[in-house]
């Protein structure tokens, strides 16, 4: 039998402004759901403090060789995928030091795994087999901030002594007080009720954005606003790495053409090769010589 007490979760009210939805015109609605998304801004600026101490704390885990372990369950859990697989090519690093546990598992990348997010052991045994290590920061994803699966993974990463982080929607649910840093981001209610994959997956995509963006940049992967470190994996990119040089060069787009193709397609060494007048080798000694920081091995 359904709880008779009123649900404390803001993402489960309902917005007033949208109770006549089904009888608005495309037009109304359209409106109506761009005024809602322009307060998600201004919701995650207010936990910008706490993002950039997150941001801090998963810098300090991987330069200790820790790794960034999102979890999550439905849409928050899909979510968490698209930034842990997208990190990998953009910034140049190896797919194991981000990792992205769903409640479901693959399959629910695509589709609705029926009771996977209520399971709390199926939580706890996933993020178990990760070997997690005190160095490792785990990131829980929830709006509700109530999913069994995520809360025992959190649990379990505290049991281990791991750094964990919150991401909600609901700061007085029991994700919040779990973790050792809450970023709750109140987008309040819905327009279409409960619907949490509107505003409050909006806030938890520009959180996340942040939180992997300004790690990987604060740990070197980034040449002043460049993707110093991309992987040219289809002709976009290859184009884009060679466009990217000849602009933080200062070289023609042919020269920069040639040193990448002497440094093995390698934007980073290509660069030191441009402006320190080295070939690939000495390049490559050098960058090691400055263990990898480029602004040091290009004495900036």
């Amino acid at each position: 039998m359904p709880s008779q007490r009123k649900d404390k979760r803001q993402t489960e009210q309902r917005l007033a402004a949208s109770k006549n939805l089904d009888r608005m015109t495309a037009l109304e609605i359209a409106r109506l759901m761009n005024h809602e998304d322009r307060k998600v801004a201004i919701a995650v600026g207010r936990a910008v403090p706490a993002i950039a101490r997150a941001i801090d704390v998963v810098v300090q885990a991987m330069q200790h060789g820790g790794r960034l372990i999102y979890v999550g369950a439905g849409s928050s859990g899909r979510t968490a995928v698209l930034d842990a697989t997208e990190c990998p090519p953009t910034f140049g690093i190896s797919p194991k030091m981000m990792v992205c546990l769903i409640a479901g598992g693959n399959p629910a990348v695509t589709g609705a795994v029926e009771g996977a997010e209520d399971s709390a052991k199926n939580g706890e045994r996933d993020l178990r087999a990760e070997k997690i290590t005190k160095n490792d920061v785990v990131v829980g994803i929830a709006a509700s901030g109530t999913t069994p699966y995520v809360l025992a993974a959190m649990q379990h990463a505290r049991k281990k002594g791991a750094m964990t982080i919150a991401i909600t929607s609901n700061r007085e649910m029991p994700l919040a007080r779990a973790a050792k840093i809450s970023i709750a981001v109140d987008t309040g209610p819905e327009v279409l009720t409960g619907s949490t994959r509107l505003k409050a997956g909006t806030a938890q995509k520009m959180v996340l954005n942040m939180l992997s963006t300004a790690a990987m940049t604060r740990l070197g992967h980034v040449y002043e606003n460049l993707m110093i470190d991309v992987v040219p994996t289809n002709e976009k990119l290859s184009e884009r790495s060679v466009l990217m040089l000849a602009e933080a060069s200062g070289q023609s787009v042919r020269t920069a053409a040639h040193a990448l193709r002497q440094a093995g397609h390698n934007v980073r060494v290509a660069l030191v090769m441009l402006k320190l007048g080295l070939d690939a080798k000495e390049a490559k000694r050098r960058i090691d010589g400055f263990q990898g920081d480029l602004r040091k091995t290009l004495g900036e």
